[in-house]
């Protein structure tokens, strides 16, 4: 699938912590969030990303799922597919991708969705878990898609790190 024209990519991704945000077996991914976050913000190609309190040490990580204090989830507008990728392979966000097991629950179904938005649109969680919980039940359509269904999509296929959960 190729970008519409006047539309952005916009995807989330979400997860269930081993532990509550503030214990030490989740404190690496705790401490290093703003940071990784405040990089994506000034990559070129970002857009927009769903914000938190703005407490510093807690990303948006009181967008709770399901009431559950533990999921937590990132949800993003990037100009491109190419923009994004950069992002999560070319930077050192892929270093902390490459620990997920360390902080992370495995899930057993997908946890990460792409879909395209018009230009100015911020999408909310709900609009966002509606895109993925389709993309669950569905498969890779034009309404929600992972990598695999994006042609423009290169870097995953030789950067990504060896699955641990459903992709």
């Amino acid at each position: 699938m190729t970008q519409p024209d006047g539309h952005l990519l916009a995807e989330l991704n979400i997860g269930r912590l081993l532990a509550p945000t503030d214990d030490p077996r989740v404190a690496d991914f705790m401490d290093n969030l703003d940071r990784i976050n405040g990089l994506g913000k000034r990559m070129p190609g970002f857009v927009w990303m769903m914000e938190g309190s703005g407490e510093p040490g807690t990303g948006n990580t009181e967008h709770k799922i399901d009431g559950d204090p533990q999921f937590v989830s990132n949800l993003t507008v990037w100009e491109d597919v190419a923009s994004l990728e950069k992002f999560v392979w070319g930077t050192v966000h892929k270093q902390f991708y490459e620990r997920r097991a360390e902080w992370f629950e495995l899930m057993d179904k997908m946890h990460f969705v792409m879909w395209w938005v018009p230009e100015g649109h911020q999408p909310s969680l709900n609009e966002a878990l509606g895109r993925l919980e389709y993309l669950q039940e569905n498969g890779d359509s034009d309404h929600a898609f992972g990598w695999t269904y994006l042609k423009d999509a290169q870097l995953w296929k030789t950067q990504r790190c060896a699955p641990i959960a459903a992709e």
